[in-house]
């Protein structure tokens, strides 16, 4: 063949693994996105019915929101020109042009679904007596600010990625779900709990109304972490990447498997009868878990990984809800932040080229400890200053009797069952 051949060839297998790669990345995307409708569903089912329309309403329009702000100003903030290892210059798209190996735009919808699942994960904490407005206000504002600039920090060639022995989190246990969790523990301690929860010392179990929606909303979370996870590999082109994505779709599943037997047997122990909440709670604080470390670890360390946050999780809902007195309705504190950043810690022992338990010292351990801290204190900080900027000024709690007769009808003007 002549050079021309040879040139037109290798050209023409570049763009056919570029046209791989974006399918894949864009097909992930669609898979995140559909955990929209699985939030949605685990909130609802974990709720009562009277709130049933508000909290659908809510998971539709913190990705509406996000989307349009994460792409005016959270994207930029996030993967923009670094400055200082802080922040990322806003004008991505407009002045710094694009070098990634899939199109911008891919990439850009890409982070836009991961940007919504961060800020969809304080409406189930918050649930049944948030105001509506103030909802979309510090929706607005975790995509624009809190979740871009932490994020910055690791994925965007910010400081923790900078550090000798760099912060790991492959998909985001602590830049996702973490920062949603203790935004969200922010949120709840601003709002206080709901009417009713508590009575003195003792600690009245409000119930969801439809086990049937939460169980769903599992299901539809956890395929679409086969979206969260592998696409975050953003290639699937060659057999590296390939044999990655196969990878990493065995480590995640079996962490939520580990972590929804987890939660099943330690029910079982503690209360004499299996509890189904507890058993969903714990795979989806398996997949949590494995998510910073999912390309890292080996199926056998996934399963270690999805044991342990599914154990901690029991403890964490008990200790939150009945000790604190912190009235989170799903779990999401302990879910995603706790979950989060005790998987980010785990990968400091369980990853197979860093990781203590695999003989590499305490380099990689110490990094993801700092990291978490890091990021624990931005979002805790920013979103105290958040919710009581937000109560302060356009409020943030419904009227007790909107709240005792439920937010669909006085805040919506409709109701889920007719």
């Amino acid at each position: 063949m002549d050079e021309v051949t040879l040139t037109s060839l290798a050209q023409s297998a570049t763009d056919m693994a570029r046209s791989i790669d974006t399918v894949w990345v864009l097909v992930t995307a669609a898979l995140v996105f559909f955990m929209q409708a699985g939030f949605a569903l685990v909130e609802a089912g974990f709720t009562r019915a009277k709130n049933t329309v508000n909290i659908l309403y809510k998971n539709l329009m913190d990705f509406a929101v996000g989307s349009i702000i994460f792409w005016v100003l959270g994207f930029g903030l996030m993967f923009g020109t670094d400055i200082s290892g802080i922040i990322g210059t806003p004008d991505l798209f407009f002045k710094n042009g694009w070098t990634g190996g899939i199109p911008a735009e891919a990439f850009l919808i890409f982070q836009t679904v991961f940007a919504a699942t961060a800020a969809t994960i304080v409406s189930g904490a918050m649930a049944e007596r948030t105001e509506f407005k103030s909802y979309l206000l510090f929706s607005l504002i975790i995509s624009a600010v809190i979740y871009p600039v932490s994020g910055h920090w690791i994925w965007g060639g910010g400081w923790l990625s900078q550090l000798s022995t760099p912060f790991v989190d492959f998909a985001g246990s602590t830049v996702v779900h973490m920062v949603g969790g203790v935004v969200a523990l922010t949120g709840t301690l601003a709002l206080g709990p709901r009417l009713g929860k508590y009575n003195g010392k003792k600690v009245n179990a409000i119930p969801g109304h439809n086990m049937v929606l939460g169980t769903l909303g599992v299901f539809i979370l956890w395929i679409g972490w086969f979206g969260f996870n592998p696409g975050s590999q953003l290639a699937a082109s060659g057999s590296a990447n390939a044999t990655a994505i196969s990878h990493i779709f065995i480590t995640t599943n079996m962490a939520g498997a580990a972590g929804a037997l987890a939660g099943l047997l330690i029910s079982w122990i503690k209360w004499g009868k299996p509890s189904l909440s507890f058993a969903l709670n714990g795979a989806l604080a398996g997949l949590v878990g494995v998510t910073a470390g999912c390309a890292a670890v080996t199926p056998t360390g996934a399963i270690l990984i999805g044991l342990i946050a599914g154990t901690v999780l029991v403890f964490a809902v008990t200790f939150i809800d009945n000790a604190l007195e912190i009235d989170d309705p799903v779990g999401a504190v302990s879910v995603r932040g706790i979950c989060g950043a005790l998987g980010t810690i785990l990968v400091g022992f369980f990853s197979e080229s860093g990781g203590l338990l695999y003989g590499h010292g305490t380099a990689l351990l110490v990094t993801q400890l700092i990291g978490v801290i890091s990021v624990a204190a931005w979002a805790g900080a920013t979103g105290f200053i958040l919710f009581k900027i937000l109560k302060a000024t356009v409020g943030l709690r419904v009227p007790k009797r909107i709240e005792e007769e439920g937010l669909d009808i006085y805040e919506h003007g409709e109701t889920a069952y007719n």
